[in-house]
């Protein structure tokens, strides 16, 4: 019988599992339509020491643990901005997305009170699974940089 699930802040040590998931998810769901560039340019965001940087300057990184196992995360930036989002293949469709996400904003709007969306650049194939936990594309917006991405944004009113 599986553990029930466990959300909670990433610790320090933990960031290089944390974009391990994060590799993982990627390849399977989303670096397949991107050029090589592409897939430099998330590399290099996506990157164990950088990310525990962000999680001590201005972002939070909150966590989805299954049975001892990272099974998905979330990185919003103080702002609101949702930066990295991703949950194992195997826990999708579980309510996992929309719990990390009250976790990020939450977190978000402790450290900014003043926030009143949260905004993402979805890639394509995400634009649904956005949708699904309340977003929209941003109207008059474009994606840029070498990522294809489509600007949404989450009223939090």
């Amino acid at each position: 019988m599986r553990s029930p699930l466990e959300y909670r802040p990433m610790r320090s040590g933990e960031e290089a599992a944390v974009c391990d998931l994060v590799s993982r998810v990627f390849e399977g769901f989303v670096a397949d339509g991107l050029s090589p560039e592409g897939r430099e340019e998330f590399y290099s965001y996506a990157d164990p020491h950088l990310l525990l940087w962000r999680s001590r300057w201005n972002s939070s990184v909150h966590l989805a643990i299954a049975d001892g196992l990272i099974v998905g995360m979330i990185e919003v930036r103080d702002d609101g901005h949702v930066a990295l989002f991703f949950v194992d293949g195997d826990y999708l469709g579980k309510g996992i997305g929309g719990e990390l996400l009250r976790w990020g904003i939450g977190a978000a709007r402790v450290r900014n009170p003043g926030i009143s969306k949260a905004t993402v650049r979805s890639s394509p194939n995400s634009v649904a699974i956005y949708e699904r936990l309340g977003f929209r594309p941003r109207e008059g917006e474009e994606g840029e940089g070498t990522i294809p991405s489509i600007p949404m944004v989450l009223d939090l009113g």
